[in-house]
């Protein structure tokens, strides 16, 4: 297939399971019934503890997308498509209309004693770019192999996750499992943005995303893990190297890297996770510089209005081989009004030390960075169980003034965009 064929293959492959759950009146968006015919990956719970990778989030969310049992083999298919029109403010913004999108198949089969899985996730990304979209203050990867991204958000990979995974039950509490692919998320950080309920329906990248989760597209993955009632420890040997701008490819290296996360869902609305983990090498302008990485997050459903709220806080540390330490701090809240209505925000306060090229009069010095989005998307049709959005956001921004002179004095962004999900 060629490049420019992967998105309408992306819709088409949404559209063509619509139909499975045109039945059900109440909407693609809302959950459908908790039950122990959907059963976790790697232990005997719920599906709906299972986020990205092996990631947990609270029991309570919200499973979104198709299931269905095919034979032997419990299937589901979850996915999006967003045409977003973006406006940077300030001197060094831009303006941009582009695309992201997300497709994600897992099928489980069941075992005397545990089960087998699958996960594959790809992405028509690639197709806006290498350098990707406007984002005031984003920095991280590279999109020719010379230069930085600087306030620009990299587009992820056609390949995101294609593991394997396998668990073993050993009593009706505890169980082991191993989870293992050419491309996967190790054990480190919350769960990704693009699967974190209270991060889902905002369109842009966290700024921390490099202090949070930036290791969820790693080519090459093995992880390991325990799980005891509401505790979860698993550990992951992973390629730490970001992937590089060339956005079709698989670049498989050895597996340098390592983590290890201790998660506990402390009730149905409650999950908390701390992990740590040394990346070698994770920036390819960067090769001789390793990072130790230290991430921690709590995400709690609450109940009292609308039909879901879910709200995350999480840091992350980055602590280089050479240079100076850093540190990002992520709160994000979404709300489903109604089944039609959600409204999210997001507020982060992040240390950034690579806003400026060598050369340039401030290369190399650290500012905080404190931004604040706040945004809202309606739900105005839905075909079977595909569900059409329109939606906007709108950011502002706090620094330095040390940095008024490039950034201008206080810019102000926005995003328009209109959504299919499955």
């Amino acid at each position: 297939m060629s490049p420019r064929g992967i998105l309408p293959a992306i819709l088409g492959l949404l559209a063509l399971h619509a139909p499975a759950l045109s039945a059900q009146e109440s909407g693609a968006s809302e959950a459908p019934p908790v039950s122990m015919d959907m059963a976790g990956l790697y232990g005997a719970y719920d599906m709906a503890r299972e986020a990205s990778g092996t990631s947990w989030q609270p029991d309570s969310t919200p499973l979104e997308g198709v299931h269905e049992m095919r034979g032997a083999w419990m299937t589901m298919l979850h996915g999006f498509a967003d045409a977003i029109y973006d406006d940077q403010g300030g001197p060094r913004g831009a303006t941009q209309s582009f695309s992201t999108s997300m497709l994600m198949l897992m099928a489980r089969r069941e075992l005397s004693d545990g089960a087998f899985g699958l996960r594959l996730m790809i992405s028509a990304d690639p197709l806006m770019g290498a350098s990707g979209y406007p984002l005031l203050f984003q920095t991280g990867e590279t999109a020719d192999g010379r230069e930085p991204l600087i306030d620009r958000q990299h587009p992820h990979n056609l390949l995101m996750e294609a593991v394997a995974t396998w668990s073993r039950e050993l009593s009706a509490a505890s169980s082991v499992f191993v989870y293992a692919g050419p491309a996967g998320e190790p054990a480190l950080g919350p769960t990704t943005f693009m699967h974190r309920l209270s991060a889902m329906d905002d369109p842009q990248a966290p700024l921390t995303h490099h202090w949070l989760d930036s290791t969820h597209v790693s080519y090459g993955v093995v992880t390991a893990g325990y799980v005891y009632g509401q505790f979860k420890l698993d550990a992951s040997a992973f390629n730490g190297r970001e992937p590089d701008q060339h956005r079709y490819d698989v670049e498989l290296r050895s597996l340098d890297s390592y983590s290890a996360r201790l998660t506990w869902n402390a009730g149905p609305d409650l999950s908390m996770q701390l992990s740590t983990g040394h990346l070698a090498s994770p920036e390819q302008l960067e090769p001789g510089v390793d990072v130790r990485r230290t991430a921690a997050s709590v995400s709690y459903n609450a109940h009292a209005f609308g039909q879901w709220w879910q709200t995350t806080l999480a840091w992350g540390r980055n602590s280089p081989s050479q240079g100076s330490a850093s540190s990002g701090w992520l709160a994000e809240s979404a709300l489903k009004l109604a089944t039609t209505q959600t409204l999210f925000a997001r507020a982060e306060h992040v240390a950034k030390d690579e806003l400026f090229l060598p050369g340039a009069p401030l290369y190399g010095e650290s500012f905080m960075v404190n931004a604040l989005s706040l945004g809202y998307i309606y739900d105005f049709a839905q075909l079977g169980s595909l569900s059409f959005g329109v939606g906007g956001l709108v950011s502002a921004y706090s620094y330095p003034a040390t940095l008024n002179a490039v950034y201008g004095d206080r810019p102000t962004s926005f995003m328009v965009f209109m959504r299919v999900r499955l």
